[in-house]
């Protein structure tokens, strides 16, 4: 039997944890890709479970809060989840990230340093999105508003997918970010492989076309731009997912009704690398019951795997889901079950080439009762929904090495 001296003993500690911090940074190598209707990592297939935490810039813009991010990263890591999905954009109001077109707040924007390097620490990727449709955090009505306050002509918020002095700001935007060098790492975001994608905008919606056609041409214009400053990251719009004009029999699949957006075509277009979903049948389907919401669900999910296998030819995730505690009748037993369902049909569709993997809506930190939103999951508070999330991230990655 070796026996150590109290003193080798904490050494040994210690290089054991340095050991598997660097372990969890060094995960981070190498930029993601897609081949077909997958993603890879470093030549391998890469399947993940993952999460959405909006507002980590937000509260990461002051110093004496970090500590909130760091605990949901280092959370996160230890029940497997490896993709974090989460706001690089804050348009006027309290705390802006860009206080008006073209000026920004170096404090907000060191706060988004900070998640990037707090991500690379823990072994996570990171999926960056550079806008909103809502007015949440400014967004495309913020857009429109400095347009007007500027004198430019405008009649709605749509202008902002047509209205080039608009289409100006937002280039400007995007620009800002992908250029942007970390002040804690010194590694340009361009040149950073906890980077995995970056999002056009959450959820775009258009009311002057609900074909889908004239987000189109935004889509194109957009990510063309992106490719033109960065190609080496992945790129997606951010939809939901609801159908448009390309096949019109595919719109009855749609909660009855259309947004705008056309999953087929708008995915299409080449610079765009991958598909995604999100499904809230709890809201899009209101006053139905739990059966025909799960109904609704499995043939939402299918129909777009269908689709991007098929038609788009390129990998699908399911980028936000998750029930919420206002729900007539919600129990944790119930958002377990319901996570676990979801789940499944992700794990299922990854074995035979589907989905490699989805981002549950959202993780937070202890503390942060003002962000509630119904659909919150704290790892350290919440043990059994914590416990399906990480037996989903161990069923993920053991597909990375079969």
């Amino acid at each position: 039997m070796v026996c150590l001296s109290r003193t080798s003993f904490f050494w040994g500690v210690f290089l054991l944890a340095a050991l598997a911090s660097e372990a969890r940074v060094l995960q981070s190598s190498g930029f993601v890709q897609t081949r077909n209707t997958r993603f890879f990592l470093n030549g391998s297939p890469f399947f993940f479970n993952g999460f959405n935490s909006y507002w980590l810039m937000h509260i990461s813009a002051e110093p004496s809060q970090r500590n909130k991010v760091s605990d949901v990263f280092r959370q996160a890591s230890d029940a497997g989840l490896s993709v974090c999905r989460t706001w690089a954009f804050s348009d006027g109001g309290y705390q802006a990230l860009q206080i008006s077109p073209g000026v920004y707040d170096e404090r907000v924007f060191q706060g988004l340093d900070f998640v990037i390097s707090e991500a690379r620490k823990n072994g996570i990727r990171l999926v960056l999105t550079l806008s909103n449709n809502y007015q949440d955090f400014g967004g495309r009505p913020q857009y429109v508003n400095w347009a007007r306050n500027a004198g430019v002509q405008v009649n709605n918020d749509d202008d902002f997918y047509i209205n080039p002095v608009i289409k100006g700001y937002y280039k400007n935007h995007v620009k800002r970010v992908i250029t942007r060098v970390n002040t804690i790492t010194g590694v340009g975001y361009k040149d950073d492989p906890t980077i995995m994608a970056w999002e056009l905008m959450n959820e775009p919606r258009c009311q002057i076309d609900y074909s889908g056609k004239a987000l189109n041409g935004w889509i194109q214009e957009m990510a063309s731009f992106v490719k033109s400053l960065d190609n080496k990251h992945l790129l997606t719009v951010g939809m939901e997912g609801f159908y448009g004009d390309t096949l019109p029999e595919r719109k009855t699949v749609n909660p009855g009704y259309q947004v705008g957006t056309d999953f087929i075509s708008n995915h299409l277009i080449r610079e765009i690398d991958f598909t995604t979903i999100h499904a809230y049948p709890d809201i899009w389907l209101n006053g139905k019951d739990d059966n025909a919401q799960m109904a609704f669900l499995q043939t939402w999910t299918m129909s777009h795997l269908a689709d991007s296998r098929t038609i788009i030819k390129k990998p699908l995730i399911f980028a936000e889901f998750g029930k919420s505690s206002k729900d007539t009748g919600y129990s944790i037993n119930a958002r377990d079950s319901f996570l676990n369902s979801v789940y499944l049909d992700i794990y299922n569709t990854a074995r035979s080439g589907g989905m490699s993997g989805g981002l549950v809506w959202q993780i937070m930190a202890e503390g942060m009762e003002s962000y509630y939103d119904g659909y919150e999951i704290v790892l350290s508070k919440d043990a059994s929904t914590t416990s399906v999330i990480t037996q989903q991230s161990r069923r993920m990655t053991a597909l990375d090495h079969k």
